[in-house]
């Protein structure tokens, strides 16, 4: 080991006091675990291999047979970072980060009669490939199917409820839920879809807003209706009930912070599906300079936010981030000296300082009948989940009209419409007028990665100009797909915004019941920016993309060539609407 430490100084991999740091460590971990802590580890094992004459090998898009695979215990692969990749001469090469332990390649030894030849590449690498061509779980899959042989009864929707209890219950079970969850708070998945279908089951991930499929073992289908229960039992559900929706909660802790789940089950033709919507309340606790709005948004919102009194609404279909913005703002105003009170469904994420209260229609606590116990509770502030019928439309008014500032969340594609859609739920334009201060609508588009963004090519800029015209920035910004990324080319995500103001001439249109869009006209004229307009801003600042930007909006500028050409492409389509 100290031979392999010097020649690592004189290659340049380690200064003196990393080799130091590593020749302290190396008495409690192994040295190429000492190693990773101070050093590139790819670089380190490169220096290593040619010193002690193994072959280091570049992973990548590496492939393999799964009946190859399937030759070796998995659960000796994930446990020793091992993965055999071909067989030469009788002996099969197995890429391992190790260099002096041989524990794993003994025990592969042991079970197959095989020799094993290591090749070196880093662990990050392993573990990608073992995890993309085996699958999440594959070990305990695997030791589920040599009990299977043994004469055990593999379970399905048609056991009683009691076998699928004690199955629901076994470690195996167990552990594959487990590692299904890990999985998607490790990549930040936001949603956990579990799907049922005649010979598959499916798991998907949520990543930045785009579904991409888990890699799990075929074999799980044969266990589906004891991972339903599972998640049943976590979710403190009735196992028994099949044929009916049910909704629960999880709780976990992971890393100090506390993670909810919030698990939602629906019967299927092939068995029940699950959803988990992940929320980490650290997420949401989020100032405003982090939301990424624009100077003139964010000048406007906080102005508002000083109002003693109005409703502020924020708009766009689930999952836009209409919430993390309201929690920003009641983080925000959330002092002492006020007093807030919100009524969700659910309560997403615990806030420290604001009163917040969870509708139960069980119970009869609907939107209607908490606000009306909220305001004999003499709030400052009140913040409502969703206004979703007129009874909730109508307290909203009337609070925000006895001195209360409302925010609140509607589902409306742009922020103007939010005028015309509470005069269609039956409040009276005077009423609409004189409450509303501003509504913000929203969407999240993907960041480009950080790590593999560079810039575009001329030859793509020019076909981006011919499509999109001079909107496109001289310099645009693209990903080009690494392993922090998923090879997707994107990592994280950003809000764009609509920010319209209440001003006195809005007002007189919707008291006027003007239009949506004659009320945009005077918004864009008072300084709102579109939702697609924001967007380019983002890809002005080397932020986000332009596929991305129009993917995510609408293109609400009138006159603009973008709107003529998705005008025209519309006209088949209402003409066969007209008839």
């Amino acid at each position: 080991m100290d031979d392999a430490v010097k020649v690592l100084m004189e290659k340049g991999v380690l200064d003196a006091a990393g080799a130091e740091k590593v020749r302290v460590a190396t008495k409690t971990m192994p040295l190429e675990d000492a190693i990773r802590q101070v050093a590139p580890e790819d670089a380190a094992l490169r220096v290593l291999a040619a010193y002690y004459d193994l072959p280091y090998v570049e992973l990548g898009e590496f492939t393999a047979p799964k009946d190859f695979l399937q030759r070796f215990p998995a659960k000796v692969l994930l446990a020793h970072h091992l993965l055999p990749m071909s067989e030469e001469n009788g002996a099969v090469v197995v890429a391992t980060c190790r260099v002096f332990d041989t524990a794993g390649l003994d025990e592969l030894r042991l079970a197959t009669g095989r020799e094993m030849r290591p090749a070196l590449a880093p662990l990050s690498e392993i573990d990608l490939c073992i995890k993309r061509l085996l699958g999440i779980g594959a070990d305990t899959l695997q030791s589920m199917e040599n009990e299977n042989e043994g004469g055990i009864k593999v379970l399905d929707e048609e056991n009683d409820d009691l076998d699928l209890t004690v199955a629901a219950e076994d470690a195996s079970i167990i552990r594959f839920v487990n590692q299904v969850l890990a999985e998607a708070l490790e990549l930040q998945a936001t949603d956990v879809h579990v799907e049922p279908f005649e010979n598959a089951l499916r798991v998907r991930y949520r990543i930045d807003g785009m579904l991409q499929e888990a890699s799990i073992p075929p074999e799980v289908r044969h266990y589906q209706a004891a991972i339903v229960s599972r998640l049943k039992i976590l979710s403190h559900l009735d196992i028994a009930e099949k044929r009916l929706p049910q909704d629960g909660r999880i709780r976990v802790k992971v890393a100090g912070r506390e993670i909810d789940l919030r698990v939602s089950v629906i019967p299927m033709i092939h068995g029940e599906a699950v959803v988990l919507r992940i929320l980490d309340r650290g997420d949401a606790l989020l100032g405003m300079e982090h939301l990424g709005m624009s100077a003139r948004d964010r000048k406007v919102f906080h102005r508002v936010l000083e109002l003693p009194h109005g409703i502020v609404l924020v708009t766009g279909p689930t999952g836009s981030g209409k919430t993390t913005t309201l929690y920003a703002a009641l983080s925000r105003i959330n002092s002492i000296d006020q007093k807030i009170v919100t009524i969700e469904d659910p309560v997403e994420y615990q806030l420290a300082g604001i009163n917040q209260i969870q509708v139960s229609t069980k119970t009869g606590l609907t939107f209607g009948a908490g606000l009306r116990a909220i305001l004999r509770h003499d709030p400052d502030v009140v913040l409502i989940g969703e206004i979703r019928d007129r009874e909730t439309a109508e307290i909203a008014v009337q609070a925000s009209l006895t001195g209360h500032l409302v925010f609140s969340t509607l589902h409306t594609n742009d922020a103007p419409s939010a005028t015309t859609r509470l005069i269609d739920m039956g409040i009276e334009p005077y009423l609409v007028a004189s409450s509303l201060e501003m509504v913000l609508a929203q969407r999240l588009v993907r960041v480009i990665c950080k790590h593999c963004k560079e810039e575009m090519p001329s030859a793509d800029l020019e076909a981006l100009r011919a499509e999109y015209g001079a909107e496109v920035p001289d310099v645009v910004y693209r990903g080009r797909g690494c392993r922090n990324c998923m090879g997707t080319g994107y990592r994280g995500r950003q809000g764009v915004f609509e920010l319209m103001h209440v001003s006195e001439d809005i007002r007189a249109l919707i008291l006027d019941r003007a239009s949506s869009g004659k009320i945009r006209r005077v918004a864009v004229q008072e300084g709102m920016s579109s939702l697609r307009g924001d967007g380019w801003r983002l890809v002005r600042e080397g932020r986000t993309t332009i596929e991305e930007v129009v993917r995510a909006t609408k293109n609400e500028d009138p006159g603009s060539a973008q709107a003529e050409r998705d005008n025209a492409a519309r006209l088949p389509e209402i003409a066969i609407a007209n008839g």
